[in-house]
């Protein structure tokens, strides 16, 4: 007896993870093109149009998606991926990717212009001489404009 293709696509589930396995489904869509795309460009192609920080950003972004994937299988599999070494793997690539982060963030930060903050603080500094004279001459006149 032959199944139809109805009969294929009404496999006994739960109707509940429907919509789940439709998304999830629809993700391995999105990383089957992204990783056709990615292999349609040379390594050493794509390498040589990045900076050392953007190779390394690329690197570890293709190795921990590596290692994800091969969470997603053991776990389809029936294996706990919390209990296999890919989950120190993942925390070690985690680790580097910080660090990469913090590189990043350290570049992005304004630099200080020393000359500029020495002007800015030696300008807002208060001046005792400089500030008392001006502070005794203009109550006075302002006394004396009244009186007249």
């Amino acid at each position: 007896m032959e199944m139809s293709e109805d009969d294929n696509n009404t496999e006994e589930y739960p109707t509940e993870i429907h919509d789940y396995l439709a998304a999830f489904e629809k993700s391995l869509g999105s990383v089957d093109e992204m990783l056709k795309t990615m292999m349609s460009v040379s390594r050493s192609e794509l390498l040589q149009k990045l900076d050392p920080l953007e190779q390394a950003k690329l690197d570890l972004v293709s190795v921990y998606t590596l290692n994800s994937m091969f969470w997603v299988y053991l776990a389809t599999q029936g294996i706990n991926p919390k209990e296999h070494p890919v989950k120190q793997e993942l925390e070690r690539i985690r680790t580097y990717m910080n660090k990469v982060k913090e590189l990043t963030d350290k570049k992005k930060a304004s630099k200080l212009d020393k000359g500029a903050a020495a002007r800015f603080v030696k300008n807002a500094l208060w001046e005792p001489n400089a500030e008392n004279e001006h502070n005794s001459k203009t109550p006075t006149k302002g006394k004396k404009r009244q009186k007249d």
